[in-house]
């Protein structure tokens, strides 16, 4: 049987950016982010986190650096009681490795999640804190959910407030969606 997910962008949307973030110690979350995670985890949806780092592309940071950081987010997570079903990214950057599908707004990543997790893509969520991270939900007939950050342009918020949503907290998110949901997907 197919589920939700909640499909997350990693850096300013869960953990602070750190901008190519190398360093686990750095790896802080961010307020409410395993609080809301935690939430759609005990309703029965799949936590799924797709981000983009180019840094690995740019030469600033190493698969096994990035390994590292996913890792102490797991970590940090499990702490909290919460367990990520599936983490993917893209390592790549337009500049440097030429055009891929799995960048975001590509969606290779969320149809690679749809397939390993039996994800009902329809009823997901996806949150970040740039249109990118929020712009494949168009693409699956699914929710979109800006929840602004520092590094959020001013134009991204925007677009999102017409074509998608904007949410001022995490809180916010896990009431406007779950407390939207039909029954039966708790």
């Amino acid at each position: 049987m197919t589920r939700p997910a909640l499909l997350c962008d990693r850096d300013g949307t869960l953990i602070h950016d750190a901008h190519y973030l190398h360093d686990p110690a750095q790896v802080r979350l961010l307020p409410g982010a395993a609080a809301m995670l935690r939430a759609f985890q005990q309703a029965g949806w799949a936590l799924v986190v797709v981000t983009n780092q180019a840094g690995i592309a740019r030469g600033l940071i190493t698969e096994a650096q990035y390994e590292a950081v996913r890792a102490r987010l797991d970590a940090l997570l499990a702490i909290e009681g919460v367990t990520l079903d599936l983490s993917l990214h893209c390592p790549h950057h337009p500049a440097f490795t030429g055009p891929c599908r799995c960048r975001k707004p590509g969606t290779l990543l969320h149809e690679q999640a749809r397939q390993r997790l039996d994800l009902d893509l329809a009823r997901s969520v996806w949150i970040g804190d740039r249109w990118h991270d929020v712009a494949p939900a168009r693409h699956f007939d699914g929710r979109g959910i800006l929840i602004p950050s520092p590094d959020s342009p001013a134009d991204e918020v925007a677009r999102a407030e017409r074509e998608a949503e904007v949410a001022s907290s995490r809180d916010e998110i896990v009431a406007r969606v779950l407390g939207d949901a039909p029954s039966e997907t708790l």
